[in-house]
């Protein structure tokens, strides 16, 4: 594996790699990484010959009232996990070698933003669209990877994709859990032991809902009731959402019907977890 700091160095490794006809995988983070990251690696090892993996905790989608400097890094530790998941290219940038200078240029994503986490950062996806678009030029993949743990970011991205002819296919991976269904997040840990066996529930809600659709309940607005209920009777945690949308358009539904997206977010004391479903109907 090698590691590269500089964007014209990555550029002139994958330019030689792209000459030979090899395919490239990308998986874009920033940083951290944890098992959900490994199965995006692992996608990208079994379907391309090359791949490559960027850490970079992006300033630009970052809120006035989130902590840019507080978000965890652990680089030695990202190295050993990325070289364990066979990567081929570890991208490691600073902000300066990012944004080396002030922004000439800015993007606004229009769609798809205002609803589930987006309706509270505003301004995110904003710069989740720019620090992709540089990414995606920059190493220009074949295929990208990106967890659908976060449908919303995949549903944007997607449309990013589309809106600017990115010649790159975009491939969503299922969130990976644990044993007993609860998505695995690093936000896991802040749970206390009693909201760790509740949290299940979360997951365990969203089936109980497609169970339902599937027996014939297309009323949205009961399905979001019944996932409230059982999450307020059967744990310690505050609902935060319970959403239903068309996906990957985001647009309110009063029936399911066609593909959709069921979403929740549930506080508990320390943490706020998130979990989807996509069902097509």
């Amino acid at each position: 594996m090698k590691v590269f700091h500089t964007i014209n160095e990555l550029r002139n490794e994958l330019k030689n790699e792209r000459k030979s006809g090899k395919s490239i995988g990308f998986v874009p983070t920033m940083g951290y990484l944890h098992e959900g990251h490994v199965s995006l690696l692992k996608e990208a090892r079994e379907n391309n010959e090359i791949v490559v993996l960027s850490i970079f905790v992006n300033p630009t989608q970052f809120g006035p009232n989130e902590d840019f400097d507080q978000y965890p890094r652990d680089f030695e530790r990202d190295e050993k996990i990325a070289l364990n998941a066979g990567v081929d290219c570890l991208f490691y940038p600073t902000v300066e070698e990012m944004y080396p200078n002030e922004l000439k240029s800015t993007m606004k994503v229009t769609k798809r933003v205002d609803v589930l986490c987006g309706e509270k950062r505003p301004g995110h996806f904003d710069g989740v669209a720019l620090v992709l678009t540089k990414l995606f030029n920059i190493v220009q993949p074949d295929q990208a990877y990106f967890g659908l743990k976060d449908a919303q970011q995949v549903a944007v991205i997607e449309g990013l994709v589309e809106d600017y002819n990115i010649p790159v296919k975009i491939n969503p991976v299922p969130t990976v859990r644990e044993e007993d269904g609860l998505a695995k997040s690093s936000r896991n840990i802040y749970l206390t032991e009693k909201e760790r066996k509740e949290a299940p529930v979360l997951y365990k809600s969203l089936q109980k809902a497609a169970e339902d659709i599937q027996n014939g309940n297309h009323n949205a607005e009961q399905l979001k009731q019944n996932i409230i209920n059982t999450i307020e009777n059967e744990t310690s945690g505050t609902v935060d959402y319970v959403s239903i949308y068309s996906y990957p358009d985001l647009e309110p539904i009063n029936r399911t019907n066609g593909k959709i997206i069921i979403a929740l977010a549930v506080k508990f004391s320390n943490s706020r977890l998130i979990d989807n479903m996509i069902i097509s109907i």
